[in-house]
């Protein structure tokens, strides 16, 4: 028993550990910054003191990396998205999948919207980006493809690599 335990352990780590910064998607932007690239990130962030399964978002022509964390809540999951430049959360419940400002619960880790460097009218246009629910993966390819919408100054954030 002790043998089969310790081999379930080993499979999951291994498991774990292969995944960890791994591509799982490529895309297009129709922004200057280019093609995404999605990867698992290497460790979960801690948001409200519960760990969140965390990917990292990469453009082409920007230096700029966002982190996308997936924080389940009662009735839908929160996609905290964190970068140097705009900080905002989508959320997905029954009903649709659209950005938000950050809730005040996230100044406790530091984490806030700062309205200067955001573009309001995308972020009103994005308020409903689909009705319905949409899976994990899904969802942040949608987020990569139109949170350089939301930035206010896109320009700063792009330069060649």
């Amino acid at each position: 028993m002790k043998k089969v335990i310790l081999s379930a352990v080993l499979v999951a780590a291994f498991c774990t550990a292969t995944l960890a910064g791994k591509v799982v998607a490529k895309g297009p932007t129709y922004t200057a910054l280019g093609n995404y690239t999605i990867e698992t990130a290497d460790n979960p962030a801690f948001i409200k003191g519960e760990e969140c399964k965390t990917f990292t978002i990469s453009y082409e022509n920007s230096p700029m990396e966002v982190s996308v964390a997936i924080c389940k809540d009662r009735k839908c999951k929160k996609y905290v998205v964190v970068s140097d430049k705009l900080s905002v959360q989508y959320v997905c419940n029954e009903n649709y999948f659209g950005v938000e400002k950050l809730d005040k619960a996230f100044e406790k880790d530091g984490f806030k919207t700062n309205d200067s460097d955001l573009n309001r009218l995308e972020y009103y246009h994005q308020k409903v980006l689909t009705p319905g629910k949409r899976g994990e993966l899904e969802a942040t390819q949608l987020i990569a493809s139109y949170f350089p919408l939301l930035l206010n100054n896109p320009t700063e954030a792009i330069a060649s690599r």
